[in-house]
């Protein structure tokens, strides 16, 4: 009889902002396939028989391909356990979760999601910034700075990323940074347009800089920022909130 795949939505990776359930499917877990952002005081709550298994994913460095990470979770739910797949942020939010679920759905296994606070929210949050306003920043649009490559993907809608009454926030963007913000100074937004960069969220290292997209762009093209969990975030907060 196959076994059951939760896929658990770890957040930023402080233990108090994972839900009630992905702590229970923690506890009751066989197996925990872990991302690297998705470790450290968090498999503290898993069940201490629990067989975990590191399947570290980082840009830039080396990483368990995807296919292993498939055949990882066929295999073990196979075997009738209940696993856990312990992703970081939102599991739904640039977290190549279709490419697994897709697996499982071929070997007719069970799973489920469960949501998680993606590192959009807890950036804000920290910051002390709200990501909408009621009469000026009515969307958040949410964007990855990168593609399977790792480049600055070449189809994004530059007129919706340059709205100035949105709030956008970029994700896996580090890199890329640099090339997105002259486009989008190219498509019309400020360049002294307010941005606020997040890196190490929720850990003990965690550094937010409020500053402009202009001086950001410039900042990580000298290559300041080193750690792989950047957010960028920055639209029509910007009477309210000016860096």
């Amino acid at each position: 009889m196959s076994g059951f795949v939760s896929f658990v939505s770890a957040g930023p990776g402080d233990p108090e902002l994972l839900t009630l359930k992905g702590a229970a499917r923690l506890r009751h877990a066989n197996v925990v396939l872990y991302d690297d952002l998705a470790s450290g005081a968090i498999l503290d709550l898993a069940h201490p028989d629990a067989s975990l298994v590191a399947i570290g994913k980082r840009a830039g460095r080396p990483s368990t391909k995807q296919d292993h990470v498939n055949r990882l979770l066929v295999d073990y739910a196979a075997t009738g356990a209940r696993v856990v797949r312990l992703k970081s942020g939102d599991a739904g939010i640039f977290g190549r979760l279709e490419e697994e679920i897709e697996a499982l759905r071929a070997a007719d296994i069970g799973y489920e999601i469960i949501p998680g606070v993606t590192s959009a929210c807890v950036a804000a949050a920290q910051a002390g910034i709200p990501l909408t306003r009621r009469r000026t920043s009515r969307r958040v649009q949410f964007v990855t700075g990168a593609d399977v490559s790792g480049e600055l993907p070449a189809n994004l809608n530059w007129a919706a990323l340059a709205d100035p009454d949105a709030t956008t926030v970029v994700y896996m963007g580090r890199r890329t940074f640099p090339s997105l913000a002259a486009k989008l100074v190219e498509h019309g937004l400020p360049p002294d347009t307010p941005a606020l960069f997040a890196e190490s969220l929720g850990g003990a290292d965690e550094r937010l800089v409020r500053t402009t997209i202009a001086v950001l762009a410039e900042q990580l093209a000298r290559g300041i920022a080193a750690t792989p969990t950047t957010v960028i975030l920055f639209g029509a907060l910007a009477e309210q909130y000016p860096p």
